[in-house]
């Protein structure tokens, strides 16, 4: 997939050429055609705000920006070929989902064209997104084994650890997958709104409860707020001048060898803790760290 990146720099010409290319709109149920776009976006929970046009002025795929938007190309006569020559569909999503990863790392934003690091990044999250949508490593693995080049190059990593890269995707969201399956299902029950005046707020005093610190949670987008874990697996967050700790979520056990634990919210909500404390969302991307409290 040489020469993806390029593209992004002609966005402009592409918008001029414009009347070659044609929309892929969301399918209707009744088409028998699938979504993938959609698909792909739902199993890591973001709504679809991505344009993906079928176009002859690209060679293969790229993702650009154009007029702050964001765009999926693909050549359509090329993403046939690689499904042809993979045996599987899964081939062409694989390709998308690449391209998408560009977008959602943030590698569209940058200047410059490709690069080992970026194509990386990307070949992970379209490893995780196919194993959520179902395929097999070796099918997330299709097309790169077909259009990727035996060595390394400036801007493109060689075919060996493309593939390892995919691989290494698809097994994080592998483990995620048999985590939540083999832990019991939270209960389904809506919240019951209630009189914010009158909402009793769920507190303990830290002087008077009987309960110690295991660990400290520090998030990346509030790092200056405390969180602790306490030894009944709650984690609180505290308030040092009222004295009190809010209970605000809870740890459970899981099956996985790689997050032994499931940090659950009031809203049911979950991230995953790996065995040397990193905190997980449902992406795949660390939000949290949980430490010693000293």
């Amino acid at each position: 997939m040489k020469r993806l990146r390029l593209y992004r720099s002609l966005a402009g010409l592409l918008m001029v050429l414009w009347p070659t290319v044609g929309t892929i709109s969301a399918q209707s149920s009744g088409s028998g055609q699938r979504d993938v776009l959609r698909e792909i976006t739902d199993v890591v929970g973001l709504k679809p705000r991505f344009e993906l046009q079928a176009t002859s002025q690209v060679q293969n795929a790229a993702a650009v920006v154009y007029g702050g938007k964001r765009y999926l190309l693909y050549n359509p006569q090329f993403v046939g070929a690689v499904n042809r020559a993979g045996r599987t569909d899964w081939a062409g999503i694989s390709i998308l989902a690449h391209e998408m990863g560009h977008h959602l790392n943030g590698h569209t934003l940058k200047p410059g064209g490709s690069n080992p690091t970026d194509e990386l990044e990307a070949d992970e999250f379209s490893g995780f997104v196919l194993r959520k949508m179902g395929a097999s490593m070796a099918q997330a693995q299709a097309a790169m084994a077909i259009v990727s080049d035996d060595e390394a190059s400036p801007t493109h990593p060689g075919r060996s650890t493309r593939l390892t890269s995919i691989g290494e995707g698809w097994q994080r969201a592998n483990q995620q997958i048999v985590a939540s399956t083999r832990t019991a299902a939270p209960s389904a029950t809506p919240a019951v709104l209630v009189n914010r005046a009158t909402a009793p707020v769920r507190t303990v005093a830290t002087s008077a409860a009987p309960v110690s610190i295991l660990g400290k949670i520090t998030f990346r987008n509030s790092p200056d707020v405390p969180f602790y874990l306490t030894n009944r697996l709650n984690v609180v967050r505290v308030d040092p001048s009222e004295r009190t700790a809010q209970v605000v979520g809870r740890l459970t056990r899981s099956e996985s060898l790689s997050f032994p634990y499931v940090l659950i919210d009031s809203q049911q909500n979950r991230l995953y803790i790996s065995k040397n404390g990193g905190i997980f969302d449902n992406t795949g991307r660390q939000v949290a760290m949980l430490s010693d409290p000293s």
